[in-house]
């Protein structure tokens, strides 16, 4: 079986017992449509388990994004000349993943030895931006976000990593014209498209992102075999 789930954002105990759940074995594959890490305090514990098993994928969100760009760059005591030597641009980066949740992957990544925080980088930086899969004649276009400023000739590989990773996507008009032809993804909580913590259905549009790390919200996975959802 193929599943996607996202949005882990560090309940690496919602994880496992998602993974128990669906009865997950070397047979199935797992697509992790994105964030993993952040505002959660064990999204690199997760991360550890998903690069020892060949049959999970990782699909890069916003919050991978942020942390591959700042991680590199705080591998250093933080100092004022540290701060100083930094390029405003990075300055506003390394803010925004603070603000966003990053303080709990900084603090995670502190604890790992050096050799887990190189194998970690590499692995983000090898993560897919996206993936089309065919499964009972139905395609399945996998990405963090969804396909931002879309446009009906644009292939995919044509898309900047913003528009893949950080857009809000109208999901009733992203045009896919092909009623077998489906866009998976997270990134926007379904509690803020439906208020309920249910996988989103529009038109050729799937919402998974449940909100896993909120107190409403649940981590949702879906057998794209089945179209069977699960929730923890």
């Amino acid at each position: 079986m193929i599943y996607v789930m996202s949005d882990l954002h560090g309940q690496y105990d919602k994880y496992k017992d998602m993974l128990t759940q669906i009865n997950f074995s070397k047979h199935d594959t797992l697509y992790v449509l994105g964030d993993v890490l952040d505002r959660g305090e064990h999204g690199l514990k997760i991360l550890l388990d998903m690069m020892n098993r060949n049959n999970i994928v990782m699909i890069l969100g916003n919050h991978e994004y942020m942390a591959v760009q700042c991680l590199p760059i705080i591998t250093q005591d933080i100092t004022d000349e540290f701060l100083n030597s930094l390029e405003e641009e990075k300055l506003h980066i390394l803010q925004d993943w603070l603000t966003e949740g990053g303080i709990h992957t900084l603090k995670e990544y502190k604890t790992l030895t050096l050799q887990q925080r190189k194998q970690i980088i590499d692995y983000l930086y090898e993560s897919l931006l996206f993936e089309e899969i065919s499964i009972n004649d139905k395609k399945f276009i996998l990405v963090h976000a969804g396909l931002g400023n879309y446009a009906k000739d644009k292939m995919l590989e044509d898309y900047e990593l913003e528009e893949l990773v950080w857009s809000r996507p109208d999901y009733a008009s992203q045009g896919i014209d092909d009623p077998d032809t489906f866009i998976v993804c997270g990134h926007t909580p379904t509690l803020t498209l439906h208020g309920k913590a249910k996988i989103y259905h529009k038109e050729q549009s799937i919402v998974i992102d449940c909100g896993a790390y909120f107190k409403e919200g649940k981590l949702a996975c879906l057998c794209l075999d089945t179209m069977e959802e699960f929730y923890i």
